[in-house]
């Protein structure tokens, strides 16, 4: 099946290029060679036009917030897709650089350039550049989405449920397979290089110059297998029971693929579209799991997309704003700096095993995900400064952190997609959580010890 025109917008008014010896893949969000269609597209215009297509790459020691940790996660994934694309015939270059000056730099021998679509505002500005100096045609396809933001909805959404009802219009339609062809031209041969090797990530690794001080985890391994065996492990073991014992950390049921879903590694399509058809579980089950990963995760596209103060505190709607100002000066009875809140050096045995976790794994379970939050907001001296704490932590820890879904979930935890609820101290009208509601949800003694049985690495 060809690749759904709603996926594909042109980003300028230039023609492709006639002395162009090429088409150029620009990979930057969608790091696979499998289920992607902003590839099966840049193949169909080459064989239409009896070219190759090259697949290019900027790796960007300078991304925000980005370390040892998120770098060895991508480069893993970038390894195994090099390998799956040579084996079709396609070259993947891979240079060190800013994304939009190396996309530019191959496109000098393109007939034309086709891109991924990011959401998040450097991503594009990226595409903006690209698309004002390429001087040919440059065509955006989507392919991270179930289905396409701007088909979903034309606005900023207020919450998750004037949202669904518009997913669940199209949600069926866009779950389908996508043909993976190989091109009638090989790239292989052609004379263009890069200044890195995407087939030892190991060597790259250790030759960029990058934050160190957030080291690689054990327990997640980058690449398109290793989220495939999540995903099967997930659909065979955990979506079973899944409605009732998502909540649980201490017995998690959780499919752990949002790292692979941040970097493109795996198409969020493929996942639902499986979770749908899965026959070992039952219909609630699939539908919670396909609310998580199609209509919350797209609502946070729906917001990065429409506010870009997506990472500031001004995103927050202004009822939120307002009774968190009204309650700013609340004694609290703990106050926490933002060292000893990174050093899990808090009071709260539960709060400082979530914390552990992701300093050891890269990863948090959802639910403590949000009484990490929660707890934050309580325990720093303003809102704002609770805000940039949490934010800051969740970007440089998190395998999945800098995304869509991470900014609208710090952003949660303030008030945004919800509604106002009983006023208490300190939190306003928004939502509050207790440790005395974690008790009721499951075993925080059992959490709180496997989370301290982990080594440094995390690999459970």
């Amino acid at each position: 099946m060809s690749v759904d025109e709603a996926r594909i917008r042109r980003l300028n008014g230039d023609d492709p290029d006639p002395t162009g010896t090429y088409v150029l893949y620009w990979m930057q969000q969608s790091q696979r060679a499998d289920h992607n269609p902003a590839l099966e597209h840049a193949i169909r215009l080459a064989d239409d036009a009896g070219q190759s297509v090259l697949v290019g790459f900027g790796l960007y020691e300078r991304y925000p917030d980005a370390s040892e940790r998120s770098f060895a996660f991508l480069l893993e994934g970038l390894a195994e897709t090099a390998a799956r694309l040579a084996d079709r015939g396609i070259k993947l270059v891979l240079r060190r650089g800013r994304p939009d000056r190396v996309a530019l730099d191959l496109a000098e021998s393109a007939s034309l350039v086709v891109c991924d679509r990011g959401y998040l505002r450097h991503q594009r500005g990226w595409r903006r550049e690209v698309a004002r100096r390429a001087g040919r045609r440059v065509l955006e396809v989507e392919g991270d989405v179930v289905v396409p933001v701007d088909v979903a909805s034309d606005k900023a959404e207020h919450a998750a449920r004037t949202l669904r009802p518009k997913i669940e219009r199209h949600r069926d339609a866009y779950l389908v397979d996508l043909r993976a062809r190989s091109p009638g031209k090989s790239s292989l041969p052609l004379r263009v290089t890069g200044d890195l090797d995407p087939t030892d990530p190991e060597h790259v690794l250790a030759a960029l110059r990058i934050d160190r001080s957030i080291a690689r985890v054990g327990r997640f391994r980058g690449g398109i297998s290793e989220a495939r065996r999540a995903l099967t492990r997930f659909l065979r073991h955990d979506l079973p029971g899944y409605a009732d014992a998502r909540n649980d950390p201490a017995n998690p049921s959780a499919s752990r693929l949002s790292p692979y879903l941040h970097f493109g590694q795996i198409s969020a399509v493929e996942v639902a579209r499986k979770a749908s058809e899965a026959t070992g579980a039952a219909r609630n089950d699939r539908e919670a799991f396909l609310e998580e990963i199609v209509v919350r995760r797209e609502l946070a596209m729906n917001f990065v997309e429409h506010d870009d103060r997506y990472d500031s505190y001004l995103c927050l709607p202004d009822w939120a704003r307002k009774t968190l100002r009204e309650h700013r000066d609340d004694d609290r009875p703990h106050r926490y700096t933002a060292r000893e809140l990174e050093a899990a050096e808090t009071h709260d045995p539960a709060w400082n095993a979530a914390v552990n976790e992701m300093r050891k794994t890269g990863y948090m379970h959802n639910y403590m995900r949000m009484y990490w939050g929660k707890k934050i907001l309580e325990w720093c001296n303003t809102p704002e400064f609770a805000y940039r704490t949490l934010l800051d932590l969740n970007n440089r820890y998190l395998l999945d952190g800098r995304d869509p879904a991470s900014y609208t979930n710090v952003a949660w935890v303030f008030g945004l997609h919800d509604r106002a609820w009983g006023e208490r101290p300190i939190f306003g009208k928004v939502r509050y959580m207790s440790a005395e509601g974690l008790d009721r949800k499951f075993d925080v003694d059992a959490y709180v010890s496997w989370v301290d049985a982990l080594p440094e690495g995390g690999r459970d």
